[in-house]
C-alpha cells in the first residue's frame, strides 16, 4: 500500500472529537470542513508551557528524499500517547513546490502520518495562499510607489530587496524584468520570484507572538533605498496593516489528527535550508498549553533545522527543548560513506561504517546545546541487520542511546521503546539549552561560530557584494540580529558535493539578505536560490484526479 493508500484506509475521527482529547470545546473551532480546524489564540497558557516538555526532532544530512523526521516525529507522538503521555505532535505545513517536485508531501508516511492527508499536501485551510497574496501585495505597494509622482517615497528601484513569491518550484520566474509596457506599464527593473515557503512574511507568521507583533514586524520589512540614501521600510509604505488583515486567520494555528486519533497541530512552514525550518511559534506554545508533552521537527539536518530552532525560535519564544531525537537512516550513512544513490538498496555495512561520521558530527554538535540526546533508526524495509548492528555499535561506543524505531511499518506500536527512552530523558531534564553565540556579537563573529562550530569550517570569506551589505546592516543598526544561514542541506559545507565530514573547507557568504521584519539577517552560501526548480520528471506528472474527485499518485 502506498502512504495515500493507507491514508484513505483509515476511518476519520470528526475534528470536534480529536479537540476534546485537548480540551477544546466545539464553539471554541473554527471549523474547516469536517476534519480540519482553526485554534483561538486565547488557549495559549504560559503557566501551563512551563510544565509541559518539548521534544526536537531533528536529522542527519539527508538524501535527497529525505530521511523521515517528520514520519518519526507523528510515529513518537503515537508512541508516546501508547505509553500514557498526553501528547501532540506540532508540525510545518508542506510547501506545493516539494509535492509536484522530488520530495513528495510533508505528512509522514505508512501508518505514521497526519490525515486528511490530500488536503494537507494540497490548499490545507489556505495558509500558503494567504501569505502569498500579503507578500505579493507589499510587491504591488512598492512598484506603485514608483509609479505614484504624488505620492511618491523617492524609491531608488536599483535598491529594492523585495521580490516577489508564489508556491511553486519554477527556475524560470528566478530572474525578472517588470514594468514593461509603457508608461502604462510602470517603472521598468529588475527583480524576481522567490518560493512563498522562503518569504520573509512566512518567517514573521513563524516568529509572531500575535495578530499586533505581527502587524509589527512587517512593518519592519525593509524594502530599500531613497535616492539620498535613506531606508525604507513596509511602514512607509503603510502596507503592514493591509497584509495582516489577509493573515488574520492564517496567524491561527491548525488542528488535525493523525492515524491513530491523535492530535496534531500544523503551523506555517519555512524550509530549513533557506529559512528557519520550524513551525510557528504560536503553534509550538499551543502544543504546550494543551498537552503534556509536544515532539516537533526542524527541517534537513541537524546544522541547518536544529541550530535555527535554537538559536533563533526558542531564543525569541524563551523555550528550551527538554530532550533531541536525531533521526538516522541507513540509506543515508551508505550515501556519506560514498554509496551512489543507485545503491543504497543493497547491504553495505562498511559503507555504514564508513559515513557514520556525519551521524558522528550532528551528535557532536547537538552536544553543544546541553540537552540530551537520543539517535533513533528509521528503519527502511531493506535495511539489513548487519548495518543496523554497525549503526548501534558505533553509537554505542560514544555513549549515546540509540533506539530502532518502525513507526512508518507499526504505528505507535513500533515506536514504544524510543517514547519511553525520549520521555525519560525529558522528564529528568530542566535545564535550558546553552546557545551557541551571543546576538550581541558582531555578524561576522555569529556567521564564524556557526560555520566553525556547527558545520566543521576552518575560515569564512566573503565577496564585495558581502562585504557591503555587512557595512549596510551595520548602518541601518540591525547588526545585534541573529544569523540564519542560506546552506545546501546535502553537505555541512556549502558545496553538495562534499558528503561524509568535511573538514578544513571555507565557507562562501556571497549575500547578506536583510529580514529586519523577521528579526535575524540571512546569509547566502554558495550556490543556493530561493526558487527551486522542478526536476527532469516531476512528481507532478504521476498526480490525477478522478470523475469523483478521488485524488491519486500523492506521496
Amino acid at each position: 500500500m502506498t502512504d495515500l493508500d493507507i491514508a484513505k484506509s483509515v476511518t476519520l475521527q470528526p475534528i470536534r472529537n480529536i479537540a476534546a482529547k485537548l480540551g477544546v470545546t466545539e464553539d471554541q473551532l473554527d471549523y474547516y470542513g469536517r476534519y480540519k480546524a482553526k485554534l483561538p489564540l486565547d488557549l495559549i497558557n504560559k503557566e501551563k508551557i512551563a510544565k509541559s516538555k518539548l521534544i526536537l526532532v531533528s536529522a542527519i544530512s539527508p538524501t535527497p528524499a529525505g530521511e523521515g523526521k517528520t514520519t518519526m516525529s507523528i510515529g513518537l507522538a503515537e508512541g508516546l500517547n501508547r505509553i500514557g503521555k498526553k501528547t501532540t505532535v506540532v508540525l510545518r505545513e508542506p510547501s506545493l513546490g516539494p509535492v509536484f517536485g522530488i520530495k513528495g508531501g510533508a505528512t509522514g508516511g505508512g501508518y505514521s502520518q497526519v490525515l486528511p492527508m490530500e488536503d494537507i499536501n494540497l490548499h490545507f485551510t489556505g495558509d500558503f495562499a494567504a501569505i502569498e497574496k500579503a507578500h505579493n501585495l507589499l510587491s504591488a505597494l512598492i512598484d506603485n510607489n514608483l509609479q505614484n509622482t504624488k505620492n511618491s517615497l523617492n524609491l531608488d528601484p536599483r535598491t529594492i530587496a523585495w521580490k516577489r513569491v508564489m508556491d511553486m518550484n519554477d527556475r524560470a520566474l528566478r530572474n525578472v524584468i517588470v514594468g514593461l509596457g509603457g508608461t502604462s506599464g510602470g517603472v521598468p527593473r529588475e527583480t524576481g520570484f522567490d518560493i512563498t515557503a522562503a518569504s520573509e512574511v512566512m518567517a514573521i507568521l513563524c516568529l509572531s507572538e500575535n495578530l499586533e507583533d505581527l502587524k509589527r514586524r512587517l512593518g519592519n520589512i525593509f524594502v530599500g533605498f531613497t535616492w539620498d540614501k535613506q531606508p525604507i521600510f513596509a511602514r512607509d509604505l503603510k502596507a503592514n496593516g493591509a497584509m495582516a488583515a489577509l493573515l488574520k486567520d492564517a496567524i491561527r494555528p491548525n488542528l488535525v489528527q493523525t492515524i491513530e486519533g491523535n492530535p496534531a497541530i500544523i503551523h506555517g512552514g519555512p524550509f530549513a535550508n533557506i529559512a528557519q525550518g520550524t513551525n510557528t511559534i504560536i503553534a509550538t506554545r499551543m502544543g504546550l498549553s494543551l498537552s503534556d508533552y509536544v515532539v516537533t521537527e526542524a527541517g534537513f539536518g541537524f546544522d541547518l533545522g536544529a541550530e535555527k530552532f535554537m538559536n533563533i525560535k526558542c531564543r525569541t519564544a524563551g523555550l528550551s527543548p527538554n530532550a533531541i531525537v536525531i533521526v538516522a537512516t541507513i540509506r543515508a550513512l551508505k550515501y556519506h560513506g560514498g554509496v551512489s544513490l543507485k545503491e543504497l538498496q543493497s547491504s553495505n555495512p562498511e559503507a555504514v561504517a564508513k559515513g557514520f561520521c556525519n551521524l558522528e558530527k550532528h551528535l557532536e554538535n547537538s552536544k553543544l546545546y546541553n540537552v540530551p540526546v537520543v539517535v533513533a533508526i528509521n528503519r527502511f524495509i531493506n535495511d539489513s541487520n548487519e548495518e543496523i548492528n554497525v549503526l548501534k555499535e558505533k553509537c554505542n561506543k560514544m555513549g549515546v542511546p540509540v533506539i530502532l524505531a518502525e513507526g512508518w511499518a507499526k504505528g505507535g506500536a513500533g515506536t514504544e521503546e524510543l517514547a519511553h527512552k525520549v520521555a525519560a530523558l525529558a522528564d529528568v531534564n530542566n535545564t535550558p539549552f546553552t546557545p551557541l553565540y551571543d546576538w550581541s556579537w558582531s555578524v561576522e563573529e555569529k556567521i564564524k561560530a556557526i560555520a566553525t562550530k556547527i558545520y566543521g569550517a576552518a575560515d569564512v570569506e566573503y565577496t564585495p557584494k558581502a562585504k557591503i551589505d555587512l557595512r549596510r546592516i551595520e548602518k541601518l543598526g540591525l547588526a545585534q540580529l541573529p544569523v540564519c544561514i542560506a546552506k545546501t542541506q546535502k553537505s555541512f559545507s556549502d558545496n553538495p558535493d562534499l558528503i561524509g565530514r568535511p573538514e578544513g573547507f571555507t565557507l562562501a557568504v556571497r549575500e547578506i539578505e536583510i529580514a529586519a521584519g523577521a528579526g535575524f539577517l540571512v546569509p547566502i552560501t554558495g550556490e543556493m536560490m530561493r526558487m527551486p526548480g522542478l526536476p527532469n520528471i516531476p512528481a507532478a506528472e504521476s498526480i490525477d484526479v478522478d470523475a469523483e474527485g478521488n485524488i491519486t499518485g500523492l506521496f
